[in-house]
């Protein structure tokens, strides 16, 4: 999926989301925004940190994503963290959101991003929670590689 990606525009990636839980599983979702909001994020301008998607009445909501109000949309601008209606195909949000209850897990966005398109997307991800263990873990392995890496570089 990253070749993919690289022809869209990112706009906003929660990048502690990959830090602070192991990521099981991946769906592309829309999002229903208002025009500001839109023009907010063409603008380069949000951000994800401690956003997550919940079920609200049946359906699928991303809340405590922030998305600036846009300076030109004056009066009818939008609140900067309202919660947005994520739109997935029925299957797909029942799956998401049975894993979700049943194994403790949560749903978390990974990025917002327009595709090519031009539409808004959202990347979510269904997430299992990482231990200060886990943690530490994964940073000696990255840190491993790393080192492993630059060893074959030098050695030739």
């Amino acid at each position: 999926m990253n070749a993919e990606k690289e022809r869209f525009r990112l706009v906003a990636q929660n990048r502690k989301a990959r830090h602070d839980y192991f990521i099981e599983d991946t769906v592309e979702a829309g999002v229903m925004l208002q025009g500001s909001e839109v023009k907010s994020l063409r603008m380069g301008r949000a951000s994800l940190v401690d956003a997550y998607a919940a079920e609200r009445k049946g359906e699928l909501f991303l809340f405590n994503a922030h998305i600036p109000e846009y300076p030109g949309a004056s009066r009818f601008n939008h609140e900067p963290k309202q919660a947005r209606k994520l739109l997935l195909h029925k299957r797909q949000m029942n799956k998401f959101l049975g894993l979700a209850d049943r194994e403790g897990m949560t749903i978390v966005p990974l990025s917002i991003y327009f595709n090519k398109r031009g539409i808004a997307k959202v990347e979510l991800a269904l997430a299992r929670g990482k231990t200060q263990h886990d943690k530490r873990r994964t940073i000696a392995e990255r840190d491993w590689n790393r080192e492993k890496q630059r060893l074959m570089r030098s050695k030739g």
